[in-house]
């Protein structure tokens, strides 16, 4: 079984909703993504997938729709205020915790027709959460 993966480092910011802790206000973070594909076989580069394949489907989307951007819950009663006020907000159906925001990348680079196996998603330098297929 061969294995490759990319870190992807991106800024954004967001709120929790139905929390108690600080991370119900709005902040930023410098976040990780660390993004694993696996197979079998090689193609005849020797390769399972070139890593700029995964730059430019998996970091590209990430450049364009997370990095620098807000992310909130579609049901945050801040989401109309900043879309009125021209702020940049991505919308997730979930609250945006880093499990979610770790599923949301895995789902894209699935969806962008890369052998995902696991997203590792660091919002700080000491807590990451881990989406995986297994």
């Amino acid at each position: 079984m061969f294995r490759v993966t990319r870190e992807i480092e991106f800024c954004y910011g967001h709120r929790l909703l139905h929390y108690d802790g600080k991370c119900r206000h709005l902040h930023g973070h410098n976040g990780r993504a660390v993004i694993t594909l696996e197979g079998e076989d090689l193609d005849p580069r020797g390769m399972l997938v070139d890593f700029v394949e995964i730059k430019d489907r998996v970091q590209r989307w990430i450049d364009d729709h997370l990095d620098h951007n807000m992310l909130l819950c579609r049901d945050d009663p801040l989401l109309l205020v900043l879309l009125e006020r021209g702020e940049r907000v991505f919308v997730m159906d979930q609250n945006p915790t880093a499990e979610n925001i770790a599923r949301l990348i895995y789902e894209h680079a699935r969806s962008a027709g890369l052998p995902v196996v696991e997203v590792v998603l660091w919002e700080t330098e000491h807590c990451y959460s881990t989406y995986t297929d297994r």
